[in-house]
């Protein structure tokens, strides 16, 4: 079985719980893409973990994790995560993490980069998290970027180094008139941090491709969601990368095999972090009371979300991007507190209502259609059957698939692995 885990919306749908739960059926989780840009937060019996680059079924013994070649990888943060899991006890070798020769690395100069545009736009800037995604993407594109498997050919890395940095500075330089990077600083860089994880490069396509012959269960895991890829979300609010399940074989080293299985995560509300078009957004005290209640912050940043009803043109929309068989509702025990549950069923573009998801200008101008269902006003965390919810909360899970078009398999009803139940 090959699966893939992909958010449905704009990113922190709770994947990396999801993946953490399910990752017990499967021998290889593979993440496919972006960097250490968004976060998954785990809670199980070792504690609390967000991960920005480790795939999630770094927390399961028995798993072995693949961080592939569609990722950039910043291995200096890499570096500190793998050292905090270490220090909670959690095994980190090259037995049960393998990275792709091929990934790209997220050089200093591509944060300082990222952190100098952001400045120059000020109020147009993109929301981006300045932690280099954009311009290491952009280099990968220009083939001007180092990849993980150069740190095993260190004469070689010099030289393509040396004309790099060169390159790099004429933008640094040139174009924000900022003080340049040098080439010793780069390689010192690059060897105390590199040189850690020479040992996990290999080819992940080999290796992936074997496990596939051998009839391995393999699942890809998706950063972000589909309204942040880079040719369907957003944009120009959106990562750099691909988000889309049906990239994850390409993402990961196997571009020949297809998906068997696609799963698709969402909240039962919306939020979003960073800038751009949100068209459920909720503003004031109950924006306040609903991010409160969820907690909703930032797992890579910190920085509090954006939040609003559950969005069903934003989510069907979603729901048939990442070519999703099923569902899995993520934090149905949040809305557990309202007495009526605000749902955004349709958009208003310019006086007209619209079902389909719009984009470009349609899509900055477009007002939110809000309708209420009746809640629950019930504890839910401690639900394990489908039996034990309250009838409300049932009609609002069906009210959802209907919606979306998508049956929902499973319901999360709290933060810690267990805190879930199937539908069927």
């Amino acid at each position: 079985m090959i699966t893939a885990i992909a958010g449905v919306n704009w990113g922190d749908e709770g994947k990396g719980r999801m993946v953490d739960l399910l990752a017990n059926d499967y021998e290889i989780v593979a993440r496919y893409q972006g960097g250490n840009n968004a976060g998954h937060t785990v809670v199980n019996e070792k504690g609390k973990f967000i991960l920005n680059l480790l795939p999630s079924g770094i927390l399961r013994e028995d798993v072995v994790n693949v961080m592939g070649n569609g990722m950039v990888i910043d291995i200096e943060h890499l570096h500190g995560e793998v050292g905090r899991l270490i220090e909670a006890g959690v095994n980190v070798s090259p037995k049960n993490l393998k990275i792709s020769d091929k990934a790209i690395i997220c050089m200093p100069y591509h944060v300082m980069q990222d952190c100098l545009e952001e400045e120059r736009l000020k109020d147009a800037k993109y929301g981006s998290t300045r932690r280099g995604i954009a311009p290491v993407y952009s280099d990968k594109y220009s083939k001007k970027g180092i990849r993980m498997g150069d740190l095993l050919y260190p004469e070689a890395l010099k030289k393509r180094l040396k004309e790099i940095v060169e390159w790099k500075n004429l933008t640094i330089k040139g174009v924000y008139d900022a003080e340049e990077v040098t080439y010793d600083n780069m390689l010192n860089w690059l060897e105390t941090y590199g040189n850690e994880f020479k040992e996990y490069v290999c080819d992940t396509g080999v290796f992936l491709n074997d496990a596939a012959k051998e009839g391995k269960d393999i699942m890809f895991e998706a950063q972000l969601g589909a309204l942040r890829d880079i040719d369907f979300g957003i944009y120009p609010f959106t990562s750099s990368s691909s988000t889309i399940a049906a990239y994850a074989p390409i993402g990961a080293g196997i571009p020949n095999r297809k998906l068997d299985y696609s799963l698709g995560i969402m909240k039962a509300y919306s939020t979003c972090v960073g800038e751009g078009p949100f068209t459920c957004e909720m503003f004031g005290p109950e924006a306040d009371d609903l991010r409160k209640e969820g907690f909703e912050y930032g797992a890579a940043t910190g920085r509090p979300r954006r939040v609003g009803p559950f969005d069903v043109v934003a989510s069907r929309y979603g729901v048939r991007c990442q070519g999703a068989d099923e569902i899995a509702l993520t934090k149905l025990d949040v809305l557990s507190y309202l007495d009526e549950i605000p749902v955004c069923t349709k958009y208003d573009v310019d006086g007209v209502l619209v079902e389909d998801f719009p984009t470009g200008k349609a899509l900055d101008i477009a007002k939110p259609v809000v309708e209420y269902v009746k809640g629950w006003k019930v504890d839910i965390s401690k639900c394990r059957k489908l039996e034990d919810l309250p009838k409300e909360a049932v009609e609002y899970i069906k009210y959802i698939e209907r919606t979306v078009d998508c049956r929902i398999k499973y319901v999360s009803v709290g933060p810690e692995r267990d805190d879930y139940l199937t539908m069927f």
